[in-house]
């Protein structure tokens, strides 16, 4: 395995454990002690030791046969003691409450939630006057720029097994559908999205993916903004700019 990036602290134990355990989980086969350390680019001696420790530490297992290292459940029964957006909820309440006071808008964190948009954090703004949107709130995924902003993450066919199941989408004629997935692919195309709500008038919403594509940790953060608050003509790339540290902060935080 590829030790490319030069690290700001050197722990070369732990390195060398952290490379066994992410190896044998890309190949998803139990392998030798010699296969391990030849994907990794060490030598079978290296790796004696901390596969040692592993073992004794229950992180893998050994066959009794032929000796072969797999994983064991240990890693995804510490990752499943708290969901995974539990930790991104922890991790985004600051950056969004620093985004909230930088641009004196609130700000929001959205899942998808039974084929809904499901809103799990907010930041308030700091002005005496401004939107807010309530933690459990749901919207309809199709009729949301955050929805849109969260179909554009998925595969396409992954988008269509969603979009079947909403209510509002399959009311719709060819020319509306067109519209809405002219919206998904632009935002794919930019990373983000920017439109006018179809639920409350004289808002405008502008929305930005967080975490990796098509996974299990996708989420959209987003800020509904008033038009009249829009009349400054670079108070919104302000925003954007605003909204893509954030992301970025958020990204890093959850390891993406």
């Amino acid at each position: 395995m590829s030790r490319k990036n030069v690290a700001k602290y050197s722990a070369p134990a732990l390195d060398k454990g952290l490379d066994i355990l992410e190896y044998l989980a890309t190949q998803g086969i139990p392998l030798t002690q010699l296969e391990i350390a030849q994907g990794i680019n060490r030598t079978s001696s290296e790796i004696y030791r901390m596969l040692m420790r592993l073992e004794e530490r229950g992180y893998i297992i050994r066959g009794s046969n032929a000796g072969k290292y797999r994983l064991s459940l240990k890693m995804y029964s510490l990752s499943h003691r708290h969901t995974p957006f539990d930790e991104m909820k922890r991790v985004a309440r600051h950056p969004m409450q620093l985004l909230a006071e930088r641009t004196r808008q609130s700000c929001h964190l959205s899942i998808m939630d039974k084929e809904q948009l499901l809103v799990i954090l907010q930041a308030p703004s700091p002005d005496p006057v401004s939107l807010s949107i309530s933690e459990g709130t749901h919207f309809p995924l199709s009729l949301t720029t955050s929805g849109k902003v969260l179909l554009s993450c998925f595969s396409e066919e992954k988008r269509n097994a969603i979009l079947a199941k909403d209510s509002h989408y399959k009311k719709w004629d060819r020319n509306k559908k067109e519209e809405m997935h002219g919206l998904v692919h632009e935002a794919k195309e930019k990373g983000f999205l920017f439109s006018n709500s179809e639920l409350t008038k004289g808002v405008n919403d502008l929305a930005i993916p967080i975490g990796p594509h098509d996974s299990e940790l996708n989420a959209v953060l987003g800020v509904s903004i008033f038009a009249s608050h829009l009349e400054r003509e670079n108070n919104l790339e302000d925003i954007i700019v605003a909204l893509r540290k954030t992301q970025k902060d958020i990204n890093a935080l959850i390891g993406f």
